[in-house]
């Protein structure tokens, strides 16, 4: 009776393995392309200097292309690879406003399109128990059953946004809002080149509704540059998080808990009012040196009311003692906002968002701007401080089965880069977004 017993177990455990593992996906290929034209009108502004957003009339429009492969090499293992192309600028090369109206772009100076590869990665997965649910086929993400409760690492060349601070609907500039300030928490000086992408190592666990992430990643060699530092001993970014997905009356939500620490050679905004440079102005870079550290941390929230309105909030901060290294010059930040399909006109598939963001600075990194300093994307030459509020409206228009979206995007800012000053700024957008 046990043998016939271990036996019927040992059919049933092969059973399993061999339905689950026929449900994999052994390989996907996805292409995006989005292209955004944005125009801004005069605005009024009394002064301004090198990092300050143009107050004349600006027109900027940008293009990205990727092309995302995902193999599954064996049991658990998977390999992503986007090679990108990405072309064009922000308004005023994205300077002057820690709300930047293009997510689509960054601070590269030169708009000509340029091909880099953006995410390069292999990720293994470690069964921990017998519940699946079912991933769907989409970019950087291969079909099948998926263990809910699983341990993974990935490794490689990769955007730290990829695994933290996830939103449903406040996350990418290709389909949802443009703004920086409502991509990711801004606050969150995520480890970086110019272009958004690290190398490092993230460890997730994953135990049925509740998943814990703890990554390591490359800073870049000098704020906002394209070279990475891969000397971890004495460079790097710790990132952690928990998610916790819920359901309220039938209705899922999330919630998730992020932390941060970077240690790398960066200034200090209190020394560098007292150190001038060659252009008689405090000069943060002067002060710099190894083993300075940014703290900080976000909470990012999503809930589903209906079958078509959903919320999103962010709340994020951090010290605000040492210069931003890597993301935008925020160390305070309040978003809050709301996302409709088109169910109840008909339009299943078309999109409405609605936001507001508020961002803030320490006393030490006003004190800077307001003496006339420049942090990497701000600089005035002085500064009558105001937080930085930005509303932000967008519809995306479906008109078929196929992968295509329109847009229609308006961005109304107050005390752009935090000064009284200047603005408000008024941001018309179009963006056409295809997927295949």
């Amino acid at each position: 009776m046990r043998l016939i017993l271990l036996f019927t177990l040992f059919l049933s455990s092969t059973f399993t393995a061999t339905a689950t593992d026929s449900l994999q996906q052994k390989i996907n290929l996805h292409f995006q392309t989005t292209y955004i034209y944005q125009y801004k009108p005069a605005f009024n502004a009394s002064y301004g200097a090198d990092h300050s957003i143009l107050k004349d009339e600006e027109k900027q429009n940008s293009l990205t292309a990727t092309l995302y492969l995902g193999v599954r090499i064996w049991k658990g293992g998977q390999i992503y690879f986007n090679p990108e192309v990405a072309g064009g600028s922000g308004l005023s090369g994205a300077f002057g406003m820690a709300g930047s109206t293009n997510g689509e772009t960054f601070r590269v100076g030169d708009p000509a399109p340029s091909l880099y590869i953006a995410r390069a990665y292999f990720r293994q997965s470690f069964s921990l128990g017998n519940s699946y649910d079912t991933l769907q086929d989409q970019p950087n993400q291969l079909g099948g059953a998926s263990d809910n409760r699983s341990f993974s690492v990935s490794a490689g060349k990769f955007s730290l946004g990829d695994f933290f601070d996830n939103n449903n609907y406040s996350n990418s500039p290709r389909t949802q809002f443009l703004n920086w300030a409502l991509m990711s928490n801004p606050a969150w000086d995520y480890a970086a080149n110019l272009r958004g992408y690290t190398v490092g190592a993230i460890a997730m666990l994953k135990y049925d509704r509740t998943s814990y992430k703890l990554g390591l990643a490359a800073l870049p060699e000098v704020a906002n540059g394209a070279k990475l530092n891969t000397k971890i001993g004495i460079a790097r970014g710790i990132n952690a998080e928990i998610n916790r997905n819920y359901k309220i009356k039938g209705q899922e939500g999330n919630i998730r808990l992020l932390g941060y620490y970077n240690q790398t050679n960066m200034g200090l905004y209190s020394q560098a009012l007292t150190t001038i440079n060659s252009n008689n102005r405090p000069d943060v870079v002067l002060t710099e040196k190894n083993g300075r550290t940014k703290t900080g941390f976000g909470i990012n929230a999503d809930q589903k009311l209906n079958n078509w309105l959903a919320l999103f909030a962010r709340v994020g901060w951090n010290d605000g003692k040492t210069e931003t290294w890597a993301f935008t010059e925020a160390d305070r930040t309040f978003s809050l906002g709301l996302s409709l399909n088109g169910m109840k006109w008909k339009r299943e598939n078309d999109n409405f968002g609605a936001a507001i963001v508020m961002n803030g600075i320490s006393k030490e990194h006003r004190n800077y701007l307001a003496a006339g300093g420049y942090g990497f994307q701000l600089g005035d030459g002085k500064l009558s401080y105001g937080n930085e509020a930005v509303t932000e409206l967008f519809y995306s228009y479906k008109p078929m089965n196929a992968g295509i979206w329109f847009s229609g995007d308006y961005q109304f800012a107050l005390n752009p880069g935090y000064n009284e000053d200047r603005g408000p700024v008024n941001v018309f957008s179009f963006r056409l977004h295809i997927e295949i």
